[in-house]
């Protein structure tokens, strides 16, 4: 028995599996009714309208559906798509034990205790028919997947088989709806319609019958009944017989089925066991047993080799046996079984011929088939490892004659739970019962022995001649058999498979959920981990790991970089790759062969097959946006896309599109850190950034624009931009006038004064009052001019970088349409040609601006070919000036470089997006180390929040301790995050540079890969605010030591641990943290009350000496305990906190006081007022109330303190932290990743 996915939860009393989807539905004992993903390992999705247990469940065969029902009577039809019940069946009068779809007709078969079995039409909501004739409660009912027929059992002892032949003629033939309505609805209620009559009746059990079951293609009835007896029953057109009676169950069977796959029969039963029986030998196969679960009901995947069974504690879904094929490569050839044959297919003329028979072995059970494959191409031999006698292995010598398959050669064999070849002549053997390491020749002689590395061995794996990678426990040893030592160690989660690589000189360690990929000397390991289960992996010639996952074929660098190639239909194991080819072996071992079909890729790229958001967001996030950008049509994406991968004509024309101000100016940044600045000025154009356009000009050496921008700044009254533009050029006499206008008058004097300029300082001295002081220097003034740039080139010179496979494409597919579109680009992309009707609804205006350039008329030609005349500022209504007051910006009346003005075809703007054509982008930033990070799938949510992904760590939470508020722990977060990074400071006007902090960091490598964020907060931290707090609770600083418990209670999930044991020690602090919590909470809110209710203050001190408080503490509640109840004159409940407190061996003298007031309760040992408190009750306290919730009350619980609520609290925040709801489904605390198998 394989188990595969496994829960905890109410009993288990139906069970169903979706026929496609990796789902399963259980129905609780509690009324809700739960859909699980047994693939991932995660609960999608929980139904609770029942009121009462849910017995019946059963996903629909198409539809997305399932129908449930319980003991409140009802039958519900459920829409797991919308997440709702659709509507509810009424008409059974007991509980409902099973309910069923037909495959075919839309049609529901249930059973219930009102002795009856009634068919619904769940599209017309009505019920079609009643079958009557049982006389105790009908345990089940089911149709036969293909004929007319229904089978049920019942407690009156027998299985009763109905024809539901009419019933079907009657729907379907024309006017049978309306034949339907006409029933007498009354009589068929009481005695059924005639539409389903009894076949068979099939008599034979000693006791109630809980089962049956059809066989899915034989006229097989199987059943099990309180008798503890399995019947096996044929039948035929006119009658039905038992075959046979299985015996073996210790209590009552309580369910019973045919395996969809194989002859077998699977029952369950209330004696704890599951039981596997051969169908044909009628005998019992295997038994699985459980120590303290009872079984209720099992369920058989329709279509794979899937069962799921449920008990007292939840459910398990299973396999009987394994379904990988053993199979192992050499060269180009893969050696694989299948049918009892040893079979070869050759890769590069995919030929599959047999090559010899394999004797299977007569030992009865599951389970028993090859387990591995090694073969030995020296000596043409083959080994065969199973489970067979507890481990055994076989050695086949292939004869060099046999070519059909039509030989069986004798196999020489051997008990040892691993076998695998070392060397030529060679095969080393692991005997787990005596731990010793036998190394046997091919006469299968033993040659020597030796103790393994590790006593508690396990498996042995092939390391190169000589050599072997021993497993145990949580290592694995790389062992020289010759020396005799261990080379090298490697902690790894449990390893079911190795992986060498062609020259040996890379290994891949394969486990459950992860991929540990180790040099020969197994180091610079990197660990690839995965939710859902790895199942086979092989090396391609250029040293990448290929792995296939139940559902996807993956990719693995061995920089532990990885990623998904396609998705799978079915699971399959990879056997080779060549080039673009995978070669795979599928479950009924058949050679696969999966091609890369870049065409495939190209055509959906061409149609934009592709524009959902996550293939966007995971080439983002592996670093190719370039290639994301060719799947998308939205502006606002592409733009940002665009950005990221320094594509700046497509950001360019992004724009234009968008037009608004945040994308210009991200659009002005990004060209600027390209360098190309005619870009960045039409960006600073559009978004009107003056300050900027003039900074640009000044770095630039365009004078002439700086001049122009002067003018525009004292037009738009701007006094601080004319000021700056002055500066810029170096114009005093500018400068002086500016500060003049501005009312500056001394510091116009100063400025004039200084520059020599005579007669502006003795004119404006004329109007002060006093002349200011000339400020003295040690230097001559010196008149502030603009640097002249070094080069004055278009744009800066770009790397040149070959185009990937994608940008080809792009460049191939768009040859055509660039040529049609150039005139039309060349305009929108240089700002020399850009013309006033450019600028339109961006707030400029139209009308040119007079200049006062001597001028009083021109004709400014725009290069729409528009002409218009432009006066000055004293010319008519209606002419350049006229508005809204605020002034426009005529970028032609620029006077541009001839250069930039010649050719207004299409060159022009790839010359002014690609800095003058010669060059494509720089390459793009790689992958930050916080993204690699999260790329190793980690389930902690510590890594999650360090690597700044605050949304999934809530994620994580949510599932885990079903955390919903994120405002308490967000300062948390944010330390956590600042404290994972590094800031290193740059050059003198560069930015830090930013770095992550890796938890693992050494000396010796001080270079390797991100594996791990260093975290803030740590265990010994938290064990030392523990002591603090004890300490502030002893000196009765309750306030205070409230706070600092809150503080762990929010740190401790965000902590991460190496080991089992630290695991422990964190949920210990957590227990010890809410008792506090609780505790302090309740004397607090006793202290409030004061003097205004006795008798609630006297309860909530009672209840504070019940939490579990360290013995100091626990002495001093009791001691103020007894001082209140003795004052209330409680005497005899005030004698039981007395006696506590002697019992803690106190002090002497509080001792003495306890011993004095305990004589003197016991003298009267009564109480005067009653209160809610019951002494000899044990009890939980509700940290919301504050009400106890003694043994045996419901409640609801924290699943991440455990604590228990009454369950009217169901659904708010829990005060332990404020940020859990209560009641909330969730996995529970993970701190460490060895709490992840």
């Amino acid at each position: 028995m394989l188990t595969k996915f496994e829960t905890k939860s109410n009993r288990v009393k139906g069970l169903s599996f979706h026929p496609k989807r990796p789902w399963i539905l259980a129905s609780l004992h509690s009324g809700v009714v739960q859909l699980w993903d047994y693939r991932m390992g995660t609960l999608i999705d929980r139904f609770d309208e029942h009121e009462g247990p849910v017995r019946g469940v059963h996903f629909h065969k198409s539809q997305p559906l399932f129908v449930s029902g319980g003991d409140d009577y009802k039958i519900k039809i459920w829409n797991y798509k919308l997440r709702r019940c659709l509507f509810t069946l009424l008409g059974h009068l007991d509980y409902i034990r099973t309910v069923h779809f037909h495959n075919e007709y839309p049609w529901v078969v249930s059973a219930s205790d009102d002795q009856t079995i009634r068919i619904w039409n769940w599209q017309s909501r009505t019920c079609i028919s009643v079958l009557t004739g049982h006389n105790h409660y009908v345990m089940c009912a089911t149709f036969h997947p293909k004929e007319d027929l229904v089978v049920s059992a019942s407690l009156d002892q027998t299985v009763r088989v109905w024809d539901i032949g009419g019933l079907r003629k009657k729907t379907v033939s024309p006017g049978g709806a309306d034949d339907v309505m006409r029933l007498p609805q009354m009589n068929a209620d009481l005695f059924g319609g005639g539409d389903a009559v009894v076949k068979y009746v099939l008599e034979g059990h000693d006791r109630g019958v809980n089962w049956a079951a059809f066989h899915p293609s034989l006229p097989l009835i199987v059943s099990g009944a309180d008798d503890r007896q399995v019947k096996l029953w044929r039948y035929n057109e006119s009658k039905a017989w038992e075959v046979d009676t299985l015996r073996g169950h210790t209590n009552n069977v309580s369910c019973v089925m045919f395996h969809a796959r194989q002859d077998l029969i699977i029952s369950n039963s209330e004696d704890k066991s599951i039981r596997v029986w051969d169908m044909s030998k009628r005998t019992g196969v295997q038994t699985f047993r459980r120590e303290h679960d009872r079984f209720w009901i099992l369920s058989a995947h329709p279509e794979i080799n899937l069962l799921a069974a449920g008990h007292d504690g939840g459910m398990i879904v299973f396999k009987l046996e394994r379904e990988r094929p053993a199979y192992s490569t050499y060269g180009g050839t893969l050696y694989y079984v299948k049918d009892r044959y040893l079979r070869t297919y050759e890769f590069a003329t995919q030929k599959d011929n047999p090559l010899i028979s394999i004797r299977r072995p007569g030992a009865t059970g599951t389970n028993q088939g090859p387990k591995t494959l090694a073969y030995n191409p020296a000596e043409n031999a083959l080994l065969i490892t199973s489970d067979v006698d507890g481990g055994s292995f076989e050695l086949y010598i292939i004869p060099k004659e046999s070519a059909r398959g039509d030989t069986a050669p004798e196999a020489k064999r051997g008990l040892g739970v691993s076998a695998v070849f070392i060397a030529r002549n060679r095969f080393a053997v692991l005997d787990k019962t005596t731990s010793t390491l036998q190394i046997r020749n091919l006469q299968n002689e033993i040659t020597k022995r030796c103790p393994p590395p590790c006593p508690t061995a396990d498996a042995i794996f092939y390391a190169g001649t000589g050599m072997l990678l021993v497993r145990s426990e949580d290592k694995v040893t790389l062992f020289d058999v010759q020396q005799r030592t261990s080379i090298a160690e490697l902690s790894t989660p449990f390893v079911k498979y190795v992986v060498w690589n062609a020259d040996m000189s890379c290994v891949a360690l394969l486990s459950k959920h992860a991929i540990i990929i180790a040099d020969k000397k197994l180091g610079n390991a990197q660990t690839v981990h995965e939710t859902i289960r790895v199942k086979s992996a092989a090396w391609d010639e250029s040293g990448v790991l290929l792995y296939t996952t139940l559902n996807h074929i993956k990719y693995c660098l061995p920089n532990g970089d990885s990623g998904i190639i396609r998705t799978l239909d079915t699971p399959v194991y990879i056997t080779h790759v060549s080039g673009n080819i995978v070669y795979a072996l599928d479950r009924d071992s058949k050679n696969r062969t999966i091609q890369r079909k870049y065409d495939t890729v190209i055509s959906l790229i061409k149609g934009s097959g592709l524009c959902g958001q996550a293939i966007i967001s995971y080439l983002q996030h592996k670093g190719f946006p370039e290639v994301a950008l060719h799947f998308v049509k939205d502006e606002a994406t592409r733009f940002n896309l665009a950005v990221q991968c320094g594509n700046i004509e497509v950001a360019l024309a992004s724009a234009q599109e968008l037009d608004d101000k945040d994308t210009w100016y991200r659009l002005g940044v990004e060209a600027l850190r390209q360098g190309n600045h005619q870009i960045v000025e039409f960006s600073y154009q559009k978004t009107k950034s003056f300050e900027r356009l003039s900074f640009l000009y000044l770095i630039t050496g365009s004078l002439d624009k700086l001049r122009k921008m002067l003018k525009i700044a004292e037009m738009r009254g701007d006094v601080m931009g004319r000021l700056h533009n002055a500066l810029y050029l170096g114009d005093v006499r500018e400068q002086v006038r500016i500060l003049e206008e501005a009312g500056q008058m001394p510091l116009a004097y100063i400025a004039a004064n200084t520059h020599g300029l005579v007669q502006e300082a003795e004119r404006i001295a004329s109007g002060l009052s006093h002349t200011p002081e000339q400020p003295t220097t040690t230097t001559p003034p010196q008149l502030l001019l603009p640097p002249t740039p070094i080069l004055k080139e278009d744009n800066w010179p770009l790397l040149t970088v070959s185009k990937g496979f994608f940008e080809t494409l792009a460049a191939k597919g768009g040859a055509s349409a660039a040529g049609a579109k150039a005139g039309g680009a060349a305009s929108a992309s240089a700002p020399a040609e850009l013309d006033a009707a450019a600028l339109e609804g961006a707030g400029w205006g139209e009308d040119d601006l007079d200049l006062d350039l001597g001028e009083s008329l021109r004709l400014v030609t725009f290069s729409t070919g528009r002409r218009r005349e432009c006066r000055g500022r004293g010319g008519e209504v209606g002419e350049a000036g006229e508005g809204d007051g605020e002034e426009g910006w005529d970028m032609e009346d620029l006077d541009l470089p001839p250069e930039m003005l010649h050719g207004a075809g299409g060159s022009t703007a790839a010359a002014a997006a690609a800095g003058g054509g010669l060059a494509f982008v720089a390459p793009s930033a790689g992958v930050p180390a916080c993204q690699k990070w999260l790329d190793k799938r980690t389930q902690l949510a510590a890594e999650h929040v360090a690597a700044g992904s605050f949304q999934s760590a809530m994620s994580l939470m949510h599932r885990q301790l079903g955390a919903t508020a994120c405002e308490p722990l967000k300062p948390y977060f944010m330390e956590i995050n600042a404290a994972s990074h590094g800031s290193l400071p740059g050059m003198t006007g560069l930015p830090s540079l930013t770095c992550h902090l890796d938890r693992v960091h050494s000396v010796e490598s001080p270079t390797g890969p991100p594996t791990n964020p260093a975290l803030l907060y740590s265990l010994p931290q938290l064990e030392e605010a523990l002591k603090a707090a004890y300490k502030l609770v002893t000196e009765g600083k309750f306030t205070e030591a409230l706070k600092l418990f809150t503080r762990i209670l929010h740190i401790l999930p965000l902590l991460v641990v190496p080991s089992r044991k630290e695991v422990d020690e964190v949920k210990e602090l957590l227990s010890i943290a809410k008792e506090y919590h609780t505790a302090l909470r309740c004397e607090l809110k006793r202290k409030e009350l004061k003097e205004d209710d006795l008798n609630r203050g006297a309860e909530l001190a009672a209840y504070f000496t019940h939490c579990k408080l360290q013995p100091v503490h626990s002495a001093l509640s009791l001691r103020s305990a007894f001082t209140l109840f003795f004052k209330l004159k409680n005497y005899a409940t005030c004698a039981t906190f007395c006696r506590r407190l002697l019992e803690l061996n106190p002090g002497p003298k509080i001792a003495a006081q306890a011993q004095q007031v305990l004589s003197a309760c016991e003298k009267t040992p009564t109480d005067s007022v009653k209160i809610n408190y019951d002494p000899r009750n044990p009890f939980d306290l509700c940290p919301v109330t504050f009400t106890p919730i003694y043994r045996g009350s419901k409640f609801v619980e924290d699943h991440y303190t455990g604590a228990r609520f009454q369950p009217e609290c169901e659904g708010a925040l829990s005060p332990l932290g404020d940020f859990v709801r209560i009641g909330a489904d969730a996995s529970g605390l993970l701190v460490s990743s060895t709490q992840v198998r």
